[in-house]
């Protein structure tokens, strides 16, 4: 693969790993307490009820976004897995760590999008480091400054989640409750929210590359305090499939040392 198209695929992902940020692996406590039943007289019937569930407030176009926000602020890391898989065969899979505070990211490419090879992008402190067949011998990194090239410029802004929370806002068409659904040994609750492209990218100061769809459908699997475990999406016959863990876990994300920087 050209490096232009590898970097363009890999540029996908920090967003899509910054849309994805989760949280904790606790569960909610319901506070729900069994009342203590009152004495019944030997003499009188105890009357039969049948108690009607609890309502579950689901979320919708209005509240989606500040509920997913409220519970991702309290996340300071994350490990996410992913396999991105064409027509059904996969293509590349990804495995990446990051921090919001500082905001940095640590992120491992391999598959058939880059030739069977491996790819690796750091962001630290404004500067993405890349690592990718056809810009740097195998274990060196290229140095970039945000801003210097528009698609590199993508993956040190795509370690910023707080971007693509805020997009949401002003390009949300669409949140739908599907149900709950068991992921990883959890059961979680799939909202499929569904944006309008050009406004999500238009938020983060990008155009819309060519051949991307008018909108864009991702389903978000949350638990019950909102955090997302699992995010999906398809373009075309490109899907997507993110797990999130580790959350909150200590991450030390570091730039190579100057012996493994090399000059373009």
């Amino acid at each position: 693969m050209k490096f232009r198209a590898a970097i363009a695929t890999a540029a996908a992902v920090p967003l899509t790993l910054g849309l994805a940020a989760c949280g904790n692996n606790e569960p909610a406590a319901t506070g729900y307490k069994p009342s203590t039943p009152a004495t019944t007289p030997a003499a009188q019937k105890p009357a039969t009820t049948t108690a009607k569930p609890a309502t579950v407030a689901r979320l919708n176009r209005v509240t989606f976004v500040p509920a997913m926000t409220t519970a991702i602020a309290k996340q300071k890391s994350w490990h996410t897995t992913g396999t991105m898989t064409v027509n059904g065969t996969p293509a590349m899979t990804i495995d990446g760590y990051q921090t919001t505070n500082p905001v940095a990211m640590s992120m491992e490419m391999s598959g058939a999008a880059l030739e069977g090879k491996v790819g690796k992008v750091i962001v630290v402190k404004g500067t993405a480091y890349v690592s990718m067949p056809g810009l740097a011998p195998a274990g060196k990194f290229v140095k970039f400054k945000s801003g210097l090239n528009s698609q590199l410029s993508e993956l040190v802004e795509g370690g910023d989640p707080t971007k693509i929370y805020k997009s949401f806002g002003s390009s949300m068409v669409n949140v739908k409750y599907v149900g709950v659904q068991t992921v990883l040994g959890q059961a979680l609750d799939r909202y499929d929210v569904t944006v309008n492209t050009a406004k999500a990218l238009a938020a983060q100061g990008k155009k819309v590359p060519e051949g991307v769809p008018s909108t864009l459908t991702y389903s978000m699997f949350m638990d019950k305090t909102h955090l997302i475990r699992r995010m999906s999406f398809e373009m075309g016959p490109a899907e997507m499939v993110m797990d999130m863990t580790s959350y909150n876990k200590p991450v030390d994300i570091t730039a190579p040392p100057a012996s493994k920087i090399v000059s373009q």
